[in-house]
């Protein structure tokens, strides 16, 4: 496998328009020529599609929902960054980009944030145009709030929907591309393998959800545009349908996998009520902008937070990172989090809570003002727990949330697989270590909309359309392979269901490579992963056929793979011995508690090669280089 990530020459505020004026193209009048398939719906996928059909290419756009507006992107609550400076703060692409590069503690590749800041106030251009109904101030202008880990409100919002407006406006994008004959869309399909022939991607095999018919599709190149991975805890925010299959699937046919044990916990999240509950909600962390987190400063105090007096209230964050107070970023957030309550302050029946507190803003601002800004948070919170957070604190826990690994990509997103393009969270490019709040969607925005469609015409320039199609023996192959495994599922003689294997993999997951990690830890989870997974094939019972809709089947085979990801994570996280960001190595801290990067020795890219089954896994690596910003200890308190 190599590993050139074509990253253009230049300064770094020059490399994209430089790399734009270099890239190969493909005519008007040949793109109709060539067929793309894009895989997801959510904001990368949507958008992605839409601009290639509305370029003339042909596209199959497929997703496992009902609809493509289903997608987890609309569950996307607080904002999406751009660095506008509207505020006059004293925001700049700059700083985005530095802001950025810091958060995630110096791991990730500087030409892809810096293109991604600089990207930025495009997308919010063409966002409004297509009728995003973005809050405003007073006077018109759009509104900013702040998020964790920056010193400026450069976050556009709606609310705390902002995901769901934005996947509308690039689902309208999408339904007048299908309209209009340059997209086909199939729905209720899931991605269950990739065809390769010859060293390059030629297409996919996919299952019909309903029939359950397999077949394939051929194409010029395939997008993945299939999300992130998180529900290898289980329980998540992430909705439950979200899994690794398309990415895993990828990697075992030659695509590198990047840095998958950097995983985010976001640190406000309802606490889990039991082990059977199918998935955690979020709150978004632009209540943190108002609201003030705490807990009593004794431990196993029981009273309600009402009688808790303020001399008694530990605002910990606020005492520990005075500078920066709670809007901290995510990873420094959850691990406090997760300290006081190990330290016996946690509040609730379990005792893994803290307070978020609205008192002092609803005095200080005014009930209306809180209320137009988090009114529908405040409605979903009381939904669930039937406590009004209005005259009580939530109470809220860190949850898995976001994935900053995935699948590796050059500046073009190509994957080592020629032909295999992986955007949003399917890819690992420009988060780092820990995602800044509000970046998700910008990242995949700009992968759809702005970078995507140009640099894809580089890789199909160089070889001529519909080169094979779906008749070609490797489809029949591929097809083969996947009938092999889903048979296998339903011809295995098991009792037990599904569940019962997801939450103990979910189990290991949270105790050894969650918020904190450690070398023994971590060696116990590639003793027991290898062990649930021989049981899972040996005593799990898939009830029904192939032959029609068998939701017990797709979440068999999703849980299959989670099986397998689930060892490279923990063995990702125990080659890689340091501290940086959402990767904690207990072993690896600061006299303060702050994470303690090894620079010398793992400044670099994990990219993980696929060996065969059974065979231990290759770790490439990507070195990464600081020219723009140099390395520095991350500072949060002053």
């Amino acid at each position: 496998m190599e590993l050139d990530a074509n990253i253009p020459e230049g300064p770094i505020d020059q490399k994209w328009s430089n790399h734009i004026d270099h890239l190969r193209l493909v005519g008007p009048r040949n793109r109709p020529g060539y067929r793309i398939i894009v895989v997801g719906t959510g904001l990368a996928g949507a958008s992605a599609a839409a601009s290639l059909a509305a370029m003339g290419y042909r596209v199959d756009c497929f997703c496992f929902q009902d609809s493509p507006r289903r997608a987890h992107s609309i569950a996307a609550q607080g904002g999406i960054n751009a660095a506008k400076n509207y505020r006059n703060d004293g925001d700049s692409v700059y700083r985005l980009f530095s802001d950025t590069q810091k958060g995630g503690d110096f791991r990730a590749r500087e030409a892809n944030v810096w293109r991604l800041a600089e990207l930025s106030t495009s997308i919010i251009d063409q966002a409004a145009a297509q009728g995003v109904p973005f809050a405003r101030e007073y006077g018109g202008l759009l509104a900013n709030r702040s998020f964790g880990g920056v010193l400026v409100e450069r976050t556009f919002y709606c609310r705390g929907e902002t995901g769901q407006q934005l996947l509308l406006g690039a689902n309208s994008a999408l339904a007048k591309e299908i309209a209009s004959g340059g997209v086909t869309m199939h729905t209720r399909t899931e991605l269950l393998d990739i065809v390769v022939e010859e060293g390059r991607t030629r297409g996919i095999t996919v299952r019909d959800l309903v029939s359950g018919e397999i077949s394939s599709h051929a194409a010029d190149a395939v997008v993945l545009a299939t999300g992130g991975y998180t529900n290898v805890f289980n329980l998540s925010t992430n909705a439950r349908g979200c899994n690794v299959t398309a990415t895993w699937r990828a990697h075992k046919r030659g695509a590198g996998f990047a840095n998958p044990c950097f995983v985010q916990i976001h640190p406000t999240a309802i606490p889990a009520a039991g082990e059977h509950q199918s998935k955690l909600t979020l709150m978004s962390e632009s209540l943190r902008n108002d609201g003030r987190i705490w807990v009593p400063r004794a431990q196993g105090d029981a009273r309600s937070p009402s009688e808790i007096p303020e001399e008694e209230r530990y605002y910990y964050l606020e005492e520990r990172y005075p500078r920066f107070g709670n809007l901290v970023p995510r990873d420094v957030a959850s691990r406090n989090a997760k300290d006081v309550c190990d330290a016996g302050m946690g509040v609730g029946p379990t005792g893994d809570g803290v307070y978020l507190d609205f008192r002092d803003a609803i005095r200080d601002k005014g009930a209306d003002v809180i209320e137009a800004r988090y009114g529908n948070l405040f409605e979903m919170y009381e939904r669930i727990t039937s406590d009004n957070p209005r005259e009580t604190p939530m109470r809220i826990y860190p949850a898995p949330h976001y994935s900053m690994g995935g699948l590796w990509v050059d500046y073009n997103l190509m994957t080592t697989l020629p032909g295999l393009f992986a955007i949003g969270e399917a890819n690992f490019s420009d988060h780092g270590a820990n995602r800044l709040g509000a970046s998700s969607m910008m990242q995949c925005l700009a992968d759809g909309y702005f970078i995507l469609p140009l640099t894809i015409g580089d890789y199909l320039s160089r070889h001529p359309a519909g080169e094979i199609t779906s008749e070609h023996p490797a489809f029949q192959r591929t097809e083969d392979e996947v009938r092999e495994r889903v048979s296998r599922l339903l011809d295995n003689a098991g009792s037990k269901p599904v569940e019962a294997f997801q939450r103990e993999l979910g189990k290991v997951m949270t105790d050894q490579c969650g918020i904190s990690r450690n070398a023994s830890g971590l060696h116990s989870a590639l003793q027991e992963i290898p062990r649930l997974r021989e049981r899972f094939w040996a005593e799990v019972r898939v009830p029904g056929t192939g032959e029609h809709f068998n939701q017990s089947l797709e979440q068999a085979g999703r849980l299959a793979d989670f099986l397998e990801f689930a060892e490279l994570m923990c063995r990702d996280a125990l080659d890689r011995n340091e501290s940086c960001g959402c990767h904690f190595r207990d072993e690896h801290q600061t006299e303060e508690g702050e994470t303690l990067r090894n620079d010398d020795d793992f400044a670099f890219v994990s990219v993980w090669e696929h060996n065969g089954d059974g065979e231990a896994p290759t770790r490439r690596r990507e070195p990464l280089e600081f020219e723009a910003l140099p390395l520095a200890q991350r500072n949060y308190k002053t």
